[in-house]
């Protein structure tokens, strides 16, 4: 059985020539990550992708009408980002329009994966919440002041739509390796097998040299193990590498941990079949005992004003740390009759070398974006002139390279939660829609 990876993230590009290499031969399945967490928190509370739309629509227009010719259902996880209901919409609309614009006629099925603050405090009125680091217990107050909050689903969703005969299977927030994993263990194939090629594929080319996250894998399932090759000519597959990205993410080099069970690697055995193509083997799953799914929660947090610069004065970088405490005293003095002191908070981010110049960005987050605009022009102007012991220069401390100098970056959003619930069935939180596009 073939499956093809389109790209490591929906919207990163590929290589046209990759694609129809793929489709030269028959293809069984195809798939995409479209989402992940790595960019922050923002998006999901904000309901906005951090792919750009033109570059996913680009993506899917190239690859749908082909998936449709092989008849190879095209699995999409994670839409539009983060996953939750709008980003899911989001990305429905994009590939409604593609559908009118190339007459395209398919079935259509839909995983929507948000799950009600309900849900949640009774998961934890229940003792069924799991915390995932004991930095950040889950409490009440955070349930309450969550503004979305998503479900990671495993295979079983999209498994139940692949039996349903849907062409085109778009998933809310989804484990990456569900979207490989799934079609593998629908048709029969071996689930540690099955778990640990989806594992290597669902970054695209990043298993392979030159490495890169914006191209064509296609991955071949075999009753005993799979193979590994890229697509586009360019590229090859070898064993280090392909062993490396096995490794990504991971905090166990022998063990891959999902909803349904646990990948072990120990007896895994990795060959070079020719210059191009890695084969594996010798993956086994153990299913678990105890059902979770992790559920990813987002709370506004206030607004941020930024102000990027650079120092370039050696004597000014060595009293940094002096200059930031006497700008901070002197916002805080400044503004105590008319904003109290936890209505914003200050922070300095530095890069660079002490020795020729020091990247600064002042950063502040506001309960307003009024409070975030005048506490960081206050510290921005104060930072420019602050005087020190030893300072012989009588201009301004700080290089701008932005006219101008303070620049809105808008609502903030901070995780709220990120934890793991004990489910009853791994479909709990899995809301699915059918229809003919």
């Amino acid at each position: 059985m073939k499956i093809v990876a389109l790209t490591g993230i929906l919207g990163y590009g590929y290589s046209e020539e990759a694609l129809n290499i793929a489709f030269s031969e028959k293809v069984d399945y195809i798939g995409v990550d479209a989402g992940s967490t790595d960019p922050g928190p923002y998006y999901l509370g904000s309901g906005i992708s951090f792919t750009n739309r033109d570059a996913v629509k680009r993506d899917l227009a190239l690859a749908l009408p082909k998936a449709l010719e092989h008849k190879a259902p095209f699995i999409i996880g994670s839409a539009g980002g983060a996953g939750s209901s709008e980003h899911v919409n989001w990305l429905k609309n994009i590939i409604v329009e593609i559908a009118e614009e190339q007459k395209l006629n398919f079935k259509l099925g839909t995983v929507y994966t948000d799950v009600t603050k309900e849900y949640v405090l009774e998961k934890l009125n229940s003792n069924k919440v799991i915390d995932m680091s004991s930095e950040m217990p889950l409490t009440k107050e955070a349930v309450k002041k969550s503004k979305r909050i998503v479900s990671q689903i495993g295979i079983s969703p999209i498994i139940e739509l692949l039996d349903k005969k849907a062409d085109v299977i778009l998933c809310g927030r989804a484990c990456d390796t569900a979207i490989y994993a799934s079609p593998c263990i629908y048709k029969g194939y071996d689930m540690g097998l099955a778990f640990h090629m989806a594992k290597i594929m669902e970054c695209g080319a990043m298993c392979s040299e030159p490495v890169s996250a914006a191209d064509v894998m296609q991955g071949y399932m075999y009753k005993d193990y799979f193979e590994l090759c890229p697509a586009n000519p360019a590229r090859k597959c070898k064993v280090d590498r392909v062993a490396a990205h096995t490794l990504y993410e991971q905090a166990n080099p022998y063990l891959i941990f999902e909803p349904d069970g646990v990948c072990d690697l120990t007896d895994s055995k990795f060959e070079q079949i020719d210059d191009r193509r890695v084969r594996v083997s010798g993956s086994v799953f153990k299913e678990t005992e105890r059902k979770t799914l992790k559920l990813e929660g987002v709370k506004h947090s206030g607004y941020r004003t930024i102000s990027p610069a650079t120092i370039f004065d050696t004597r000014t970088i060595e009293k940094i740390d002096e200059i930031i405490k006497t700008v901070t005293d002197f916002v805080k003095e400044n503004t105590k009759d008319t904003l109290s002191a936890d209505s914003y908070k200050i922070n300095f981010r530095l890069s660079g070398s002490k020795e020729s110049s020091l990247g600064i960005i002042i950063d502040v987050i506001g309960d307003t974006q009024e409070t975030a605009d005048t506490v960081c022009a206050l510290t921005r102007s104060r930072m420019l002139h602050c005087d020190y012991e030893g300072r012989k220069c009588s201009a301004g401390n700080l290089a701008f390279p932005f006219s101008p100098s303070d620049i809105h970056a808008g609502e903030v959003y901070e995780f709220s939660i990120f934890h793991l619930v004990e489910v009853d069935s791994f479909d709990e939180t899995s809301k699915i829609c059918i229809e003919e596009i």
